[in-house]
């Protein structure tokens, strides 16, 4: 039997509309008030309520950059 898209999680994460406190920043202010997602780990903006905006799971970092300084941030934060 093959995993199959009916199997797969939605695309949308289940954190929407949780609360979420800012991340803590690095030295050059990454990642720019975002908070860590509980769920699928990745840096998400947050309203003006201080909840977790509606997003995508994390499915890999954008660019090699983004990934360098999100390597960098758990490194200094942890999970």
């Amino acid at each position: 039997m093959l995993w199959s898209d009916l199997q797969a999680d939605p695309p949308e994460c289940r954190a929407g509309g949780t609360p979420a406190d800012p991340a803590p920043l690095l030295y050059d202010g990454f990642p720019g008030g975002r908070a860590v997602c509980p769920v699928c780990w990745a840096f998400v903006d947050r309203d003006g309520d201080g909840m977790i905006e509606p997003h995508e799971s994390w499915r890999g970092d954008e660019s090699r950059a983004e990934a360098e300084r999100r390597r960098e941030w758990f490194n200094a934060y942890g999970w």
